[in-house]
């Protein structure tokens, strides 16, 4: 089956406006100009069209957590991602009981067997629970600890194929080895919700931490300890070159500016986008939950954010990863290194011969207006109009 795509403006190193795009089972074929063969013809009437968006934490949207128990939850809020461009997700969990935990990563360990209209599921991404309290931000204290070998190789072992990326403090006592016992089952590890100076992050680093989760959000910066000034997560992040950081593109987590500097430092190929939305993603404002139905932390939308009720603190975002790339648009970076930061940068993190559009890499394509508006996705090479 080949499908030709045309009228594209198509999205790679740079804007492609005078090529046609070919699709062959589920693989980009080739770009070109020359008239070849096809079975099905789209026509993209001027549209951008750009690889499908690749999001590393999110937990959950439409109304749905990912870790309100069962298959349908997690399917339906990868939907709702589904509709906003996204064709790659990582179900993310919360610091919670070890047991919600172990059921969460069986939950989305089947839906990563589904089939259907949603995208695809490369895994799990458990953010939690071994951080620091001083930053727990909106992650629940009662659950917050410092690694456990007996627990986390347990985790690991019945979580083999579906754990894909792990975030963790790591200045609490016994993180080292955690780190370490990551890289033997190769589970990414990610620094998050840290307290730690520069010491910290390299001792990650050096036993192969190249990750920051959601910079900026829940992590230390410059303090001073005894007079003396030590770097904080956020410097360290940017001192080690090879680090590749978070950002939470929502337009509110993060200034215009301070996305204008993070980019600036780090570059298109060192920051990935990640919406970290919760259930409110998709929904109106409103009194929200975040975490499980059950016994997850009350929280409000208001005005494209959710908060803590009291407003202490940001409860996740309610963004989708179209809403990304327009914010990094509107603060002035070019549409195509927009568009890498929210597929390319994160594929090459997962591994994945996705984000680019090139022959052999798979056909997750996203097609959307001059204002970042969907219109449809492809998976797999199959249209899916909005």
């Amino acid at each position: 089956m080949i499908t030709k795509i045309t009228g594209a403006a198509l999205v790679m190193d740079e804007i492609v406006r005078d090529s046609d795009l070919y699709l062959k089972d589920g693989k980009v074929l080739v770009v070109t100009r020359n008239e070849l063969p096809f079975d099905e013809l789209v026509d993209a009437q001027g549209c951008f069209l750009s690889p499908g968006f690749v999001d590393l934490h999110t937990h959950g949207g439409g109304g749905h957590d990912f870790m309100d128990g069962g298959v349908e939850p997690i399917l339906e809020g990868c939907r709702t991602h589904l509709r906003h461009g996204t064709t790659t997700i990582l179900p993310t969990t919360l610091a919670s009981a070890i047991p919600a935990l172990k059921r969460s990563i069986l939950d989305i360990g089947a839906a990563m067997e589904a089939k259907g209209d949603y995208p695809h599921i490369a895994g799990t991404h458990l953010e939690g629970p071994y951080f620091s309290q001083n930053q727990s931000g909106a992650q629940d204290p009662r659950y917050i600890k410092a690694p456990k070998p007996k627990e986390y190789e347990e985790i690991l072992e019945m979580g083999e194929g579906i754990v894909k990326r792990w975030s963790y403090a790591p200045e609490l006592p016994g993180a080292e080895a955690f780190c370490e016992a990551l890289m033997r089952r190769n589970v990414i590890p990610s620094i998050a919700h840290s307290d730690g100076v520069y010491a910290d992050v390299k001792s990650a680093y050096d036993r192969g931490c190249r990750l920051v989760t959601h910079l900026y959000s829940g992590m230390s910066t410059i303090t001073r300890r005894r007079g003396f000034r030590s770097l904080g997560v956020v410097e360290s992040s940017f001192l080690l070159d090879n680090i590749i950081v978070e950002t939470i593109a929502d337009g509110m987590h993060l200034p215009p500016e301070l996305l204008l500097m993070i980019y600036k430092i780090k570059g298109p190929d060192r920051i990935c986008l990640v919406t970290d939305s919760m259930r409110g993603a998709g929904m109106p404002d409103g009194p929200s939950i975040l975490g499980r139905k059950e016994d997850g932390m009350a929280c409000v939308i208001e005005d494209g954010v959710a908060f803590l009720p009291d407003h202490s603190a940001f409860a996740g975002s309610i963004a989708t990863a179209d809403r990304l790339v327009r914010t990094f648009v509107k603060a002035g970076v070019g549409l195509c290194d927009a568009v890498k930061m929210a597929s390319a940068t994160p594929a090459k993190v997962l591994g994945l011969k996705k984000g680019r559009i090139e022959p052999e890499y798979d056909a997750d394509l996203v097609l959307f207006d001059k204002d970042i508006n969907v219109k449809g996705v492809f998976l797999n090479g199959r249209y899916l109009n909005f």
